[in-house]
This record gives structure tokens, sequence and C-alpha cells, in this order.
């Protein structure tokens, strides 16, 4: 009976360590979809500075700043 409780646990701790790898894989992976959103935003801004980005033209804005948003959601 031992052995069984003995291997139970081990199989929980194992899974508990999966899970806790696959969540810092996700983290990860939204860390860098992020920072790739946050450039895309950054070079909107610029290229409007410049004048190459009419305002009728904002969806793509709209779109990176709403990705940005729900990704910081998903942190909490």
């Amino acid at each position: 009976m031992l052995a069984i409780e003995n291997e139970n646990k081990r199989s929980q701790k194992d899974l508990l360590q999966h899970e806790i790898e696959v969540l810092a894989g996700i983290a990860t992976s939204k860390d860098k979809y992020r920072k790739i959103v946050q450039a895309g935003i950054a070079r909107w801004v610029k290229d409007f500075q410049k004048g190459q980005i009419k305002i009728d033209t904002v969806d793509d804005l709209k779109k990176l700043i709403e990705i940005d948003l729900q990704l910081q959601k998903d942190e909490l």
C-alpha cells in the first residue's frame, strides 16, 4: 500500500511539474507576442507622425491595441 501512495505522490509531482513548464512556455510566448505588438504600435505611431498614415486607417492601430490589451488582461 505504501508503494502505491509513493507512486501517486510522484505522479502528482510530475503532473504539477509538467503544468508549471506548460504555463511557463505560455507566459514566454505571450511576452514575445507583446513585444511584437508593441513594436507594431510604435511603428504605426512613427509612420503616422511622418504623415504616411491618414486618419482613416486607424483600424490597424486599434487592432494592435486590442491585442496588446488582451495579452495584458490574460496576465492578471
